[in-house]
């Protein structure tokens, strides 16, 4: 019997992450032994070229989880550039280089579906029957939903930002995607779209099991900082070392990187973050632990442990650079995969959509 969660609130009660971790768990010891029937829904806005962020923190971990023979498929959210912007900017050209990065780091498109929001109708379609089952504070409390509200500065939201989780729902049951790896704070999206699985199956189906409830796959993939010591890394502050970049920009970006007066190099995460940014970094592009990094820098100080992490990190993302830059060389075949990709997500969407009018009684 698997653990559920009381759907009341999309919230994540600590007994609900606990019950999350569990079911993670569950399935990364199928994957293991057998991963068929597991199908994996993925992606992300497609807002320009990817960092060491994505791939250290994402990226590699679905590579390693399409490699174990989980079926792989990859949305590109065009829809949800939009969601807290009021300038789209240059749509084509960051999906072009996200479907670039996607490739470069290992994502096979004989193996993984890779797909556009808005070249699926009949996907989006499923909004409308979804929205009908939550509430309006539902997604107001969303913390996901909020955050996004308070960094992109905004005081009132728009109806595309507060419906976010269910488009995200659409995202993962239009497929029937039962595997969403996602970390922790991502857990209330994964919450709010089993919420509605249930509550559709119970609605409109008569308990008919026509959505599955995903399951979250929790990982302990690093989180990236900045290089300026920020939370994250983000292109807009200019704080990323991008996977595009060549040797010599990935060196002045690393060079640049916030540290501190401390001249001996510890692993301290929750004193000294930045410096262990850095160590994490390196660690993530050699195999080896933090600690270890930091004790053989010693008393160099951060300028060796900067060029020691700038040498470990060109020197693991050589082959992505170089497969990078020959699959940006033909952009047809890019928009290819994407033309494949969207197809085949087309026909997966309408055969869903048809048994959802099905099972609600709206075929005429």
């Amino acid at each position: 019997m698997t653990d559920t969660v009381a759907d009341v609130t999309p919230e994540i009660a600590p007994s609900s992450y606990d019950a999350a971790q569990r079911r993670s768990d569950a399935i990364w010891r199928k994957i293991e032994s057998d991963p068929s029937g597991l199908r994996m829904l993925t992606g992300d806005r497609p807002t320009g070229a990817l960092h060491i962020g994505h791939y250290f923190g994402s990226l590699r971990n679905r590579v390693r989880l399409q490699q174990a023979g989980v079926e792989t498929w990859v949305i590109v959210a065009d829809y949800q550039v939009i969601t807290d912007r009021e300038i789209l900017g240059d749509i084509r050209g960051s999906v072009r280089e996200l479907l670039t990065d996607y490739l470069a780091v290992g994502i096979d498109p004989e193996r993984a579906t890779i797909f556009t929001h808005s070249a699926v109708p009949a996907l989006n379609q499923l909004m409308l029957p979804f929205l009908s089952l939550v509430t309006q504070p539902e997604l107001e409390r969303n913390p996901t939903v909020k955050a996004e509200l308070a960094a992109a500065g905004k005081s009132a939201m728009g109806g595309l930002l507060l419906t976010y989780p269910v488009h995200q729902a659409a995202d993962i049951l239009f497929c029937h995607g039962n595997v969403v790896p996602v970390g922790k704070d991502q857990l209330p999206h994964i919450e709010q779209t089993r919420v509605i699985a249930r509550r559709f199956n119970e609605r409109y189906a008569d308990g008919e099991q026509v959505f599955t409830e995903p399951d979250a796959l929790l990982s302990d993939a690093p989180t990236i900082l900045g290089l300026d010591g920020a939370a994250k890394m983000s292109k807009s502050l200019g704080n990323t070392v991008m996977l595009r970049m060549s040797p010599d920009e990935t060196l002045k970006k690393i060079k640049k990187a916030k540290t501190d007066s401390e001249r001996r190099i510890t692993y301290d995460p929750e004193g000294r973050p930045e410096v262990a940014n850095l160590l994490t970094i390196a660690s993530e592009a050699t195999g080896r632990t933090p600690e270890e990094i930091a004790s053989e820098v010693g008393d160099a100080g951060s300028g060796t442990l900067k060029m020691l992490t700038a040498e470990a990190l060109n020197e693991h993302l050589a082959p992505i650079r170089a497969r990078r830059a020959e699959i940006e060389q033909d952009p047809e075949y890019l928009f290819g995969v994407l033309r494949a990709g969207n197809e085949r997500a087309n026909e997966v969407a309408e055969q869903t959509l048809a048994r959802v009018r099905e099972v609600m009684g709206m075929v005429y």
